[in-house]
């Protein structure tokens, strides 16, 4: 088959070597993300939900159309070659944590048990004020906010000489911080940035962005799983440059936000009016906990509403789309654990204005959900690092709640489902080689 339609070589850097994940936070996803991943590679599960592992795109048009897997088109890192690593306030190692989340059943645990008992979780830089439902002991001694990067740092250069590692990727998988407003003097300017991390700006700079400092300093990409305000502010946008790294951010999109990225756009296309969408959740896992505190709910709250507002905009459609009702509400139900319910009413109205309603109910798991997420976000952002992109990855808004976006230019984030998978294709395509062939109407 021609290659007609290809534009040039990928310039891409090949996977060579290992590939070092470090995650910060060993509990219910990242402990399910490990555990899959290596019993993935002992042939004995399936890493159903990534999309790097079985989605196909098409490549060239006309007669030179093909589909082909990611890996077929871009050098992915193989998953023989990752090598993992982890930073908890608990001391469980990522066995013992696999047990305690009771996510997957012990038969699906056991047979990797020898691996996931060398992973034991480093000592996490944690302030008790940002997780205040967090009581573990694992926590590092620190001077100040420089002091505890300094110590990441070491940590990050110490796992990569140890384990003989090539590349590492830096993957937030913690709970949710309180809520830290973005603040010009502080957070717009790296100059700025690093001097309140010197002078222990306790108050700004929370223990996620000395991780995210850290990453990129030592020359690996960044994730933010959660929704905290991390590398979302100017000063890291600037680092990430610095560095020539990537970051991405922010919030795994797992469930209910997933289905409203999903829906919305049901409701726009077909030009029906909204009233009001109300979302609840239950949720009994550490991440329920940690919410339950509402400081913390902030965080997550305003990264759950921006979803929609993108979507279905009233000056767009003034008819349809004005002053509908929207709120978002989680809360914590321990019976549950990690099998959250999401429960959506949506109130709509049709031809001459008559209501309807739509109701979805929504039992998930949520790490059954976010650990394919964990796997494509890192895998991709190693790819991006080899392909020379650095910044914000906008390419992976698909696989996040409240994708970051340069506010400061009022840029408004892609939110439509659809339209951030046009983007994702687009880039493996752009790195494969090829012409990015669709546009985002």
């Amino acid at each position: 088959m021609s290659n007609a339609n290809k534009l040039s070589n990928s310039t891409v850097k090949p996977a060579t070597g290992k590939l070092g994940v470090m995650v910060v936070g060993l509990g219910a996803v990242s402990s399910t993300f490990i555990t899959g991943v290596l019993m993935a590679r002992k042939g004995l599960a399936k890493p159903v939900g990534s999309m790097t592992q079985y989605d196909k795109i098409r490549v060239g048009q006309g007669e030179d159309k093909k589909y082909l897997q990611y890996k077929d088109i871009v050098p992915l890192a193989d998953l023989n070659d990752i090598v993992f690593a982890a930073w908890d306030v608990y001391p469980a190692n990522a066995f013992e944590s696999a047990m305690n989340a009771e996510v997957l059943k012990e038969k699906d645990i056991l047979p990797v048990k020898d691996e996931l008992e060398k992973i034991v979780p480093l000592k996490a830089a944690f302030d008790h004020n940002y997780a205040a439902r967090l009581d573990g002991d694992n926590v590092k001694t620190v001077k100040d906010r420089w002091d505890m990067t300094e110590q990441i740092r070491e940590d990050i250069r110490n796992f990569k000489k140890e384990a003989g590692v090539d590349r590492v990727v830096v993957l937030w998988a913690a709970s949710t911080e309180i809520y830290v407003p973005v603040d010009e003097k502080i957070h717009y300017t790296l100059a700025d940035l690093e001097a309140a991390m010197k002078a222990d700006d306790k108050e700004h700079i929370a223990p996620s962005m000395c991780y995210a400092y850290a990453a990129l300093a030592e020359g690996a990409p960044f994730i933010m799983g959660a929704p905290n305000t991390t590398v979302d502010i100017p000063a890291m946008w600037e680092l990430a440059e610095k560095t020539g790294m990537p970051i991405a951010g922010k919030d795994f999109k797992t469930g209910q936000t997933l289905v409203k990225s999903g829906f919305a756009p049901i409701i726009g296309t077909r030009c029906l009016g909204l009233s009001g969408w109300f979302s609840t959740n239950i949720l009994g896992n550490r991440d329920g906990l940690v919410l339950d505190e509402p400081a913390n709910f902030r965080t997550k709250e305003v990264s759950k509403l921006s979803t929609l507002e993108s979507i279905l905009v009233p000056e767009e459609q003034p008819d349809l789309y004005t002053d509908y009702y929207h709120k978002v509400r989680i809360n914590y139900y321990p019976p549950r654990n990690d099998n959250k319910e999401g429960w959506d009413n949506i109130d709509i109205f049709g031809w001459m204005g008559y209501p309807m309603q739509i109701k979805i109910n929504f039992l998930c798991r949520d790490s059954i959900l976010a650990a394919p997420l964990c796997l494509d976000l890192v895998l991709l952002s190693d790819l991006a690092a080899r392909a020379g992109r650095h910044g914000t990855q906008r390419f992976l808004s698909f696989f996040l709640k409240s994708p970051m976006h340069d506010y400061t230019k009022g840029e408004v984030p892609v939110n439509h489902l659809f339209q951030q998978y046009v983007m994702l294709k687009n880039a493996i395509r752009e790195m494969g080689g090829y012409p990015a062939d669709e546009a985002i109407d």
